[in-house]
């Protein structure tokens, strides 16, 4: 592995599983704006350890702070907190028709993915899971976002509703659905109350944990019933939504397709007029809401927490970390 690169830093080394290190490009256009002569990118996929390593002075950043990790940080003089209400969204992607495993009556029966939607209590996951940082969602765009709509709020959990619906469909007396999860600690303790609210419906759900790598293939080629997986996001629109739910699209790993969806989402991409796109997302969402490829269950927040001694950063919506006009002073 040697990447080319043409930013202000330049590929060092990578040690699997351990490190990525790059150094200054000295010939970047606006070198001087840069003030590290190199960085380190640690994995560690623990949330408290990343804390636990900003506090001892091991590291001087981390990205994803836990919500639950939220007020230790704050509480904490020598270290800065900032955030932003990300752009994408979190849920469970079901296999509808990719493959041997789309078939089934999960993948065959949307009254099946509608129950384990209304199995679900969203609100308590935001509160439970992420002490209420984040925000409850049913939808690819957050709340706070001009394209979502709110002719589809969020839906109350709803258990009886839920077990009708599996009656309706034939499985009153309960049914297995496994999930995938990455194997980090958040999307495992998300699962595990998902994995609660279901059971008093009656969909008994069993997670399998995959390193994240191994999870996108598996759910690249259609080996995996449901996925709990989720969207960093785009500033437009489109990249939300048209490349998981159009028949051709590139990230349909779910392998959902529905000539009007795609319709409706190829008008919305080739025009200018900001209602036209917004009346042809909100179209594309009542037929979506009903067949659920994408159980859609919150949006984060990006959380980062600093040595305070860092100045210069600035909170980006797309959670990328921005090193122009960092600096470290020196105490």
């Amino acid at each position: 592995m040697n990447p080319v690169c043409s930013g202000p830093y330049q590929f060092k080394e990578r040690v699997a599983q351990d490190r990525i290190v790059l150094e200054k490009f000295a010939d970047y256009y606006n070198a001087d704006e840069y003030h590290f002569d190199s960085v380190t990118y640690l994995p560690i996929p623990d949330t408290t350890v990343r804390l636990a390593n900003l506090q001892s002075g091991d590291i001087d950043m981390l990205e994803r702070l836990a919500a639950t990790d939220l007020a230790q940080a704050e509480g904490d003089n020598s270290i800065s907190v900032e955030s932003a209400v990300s752009l994408g969204y979190q849920g469970i992607t079901i296999n509808v028709a990719n493959g041997e495993k789309g078939d089934n009556p999960w993948g065959n029966d949307k009254r099946l993915r509608q129950a384990l939607s209304y199995a679900i209590d969203r609100e308590a996951i935001n509160q439970v899971v992420f002490n209420g940082a984040f925000a409850a969602g049913n939808q690819p765009f957050p709340p706070n976002s001009p394209w979502y709509s709110t002719d589809f709020p969020v839906p109350e959990r709803d258990v009886e509703k839920a077990k009708e619906l599996l009656a309706e469909a034939g499985f009153a007396d309960g049914i297995d659905l496994e999930v995938q999860v990455p194997n980090t600690t958040i999307p495992l303790q998300l699962m595990q109350v998902v994995q609660s609210m279901a059971a008093e419906a009656g969909i008994n759900i069993s997670i399998t944990s995959k390193e994240f790598a191994t999870l996108l293939a598996d759910q690249s080629a259609g080996d995996y019933q449901a996925s709990q997986i989720g969207w960093s996001g785009r500033v437009d629109p489109d990249g939300n939504i048209h490349q998981f739910m159009t028949s051709d699209g590139g990230i349909n790993d779910s392998k959902f397709s529905n000539p009007e969806v795609d319709e409706l989402l190829n008008k919305a991409r080739k025009s200018n007029d900001q209602d036209v796109r917004r009346e042809s997302y909100t179209a594309a969402r009542a037929i979506l809401n009903e067949e659920l490829p994408i159980v859609y269950l919150y949006h984060q927040t990006w959380i980062w927490a600093l040595d305070s001694d860092i100045s210069g950063f600035t909170p980006y919506p797309d959670g990328m970390i921005r090193l122009e006009g960092m600096k470290k002073e020196e105490g």
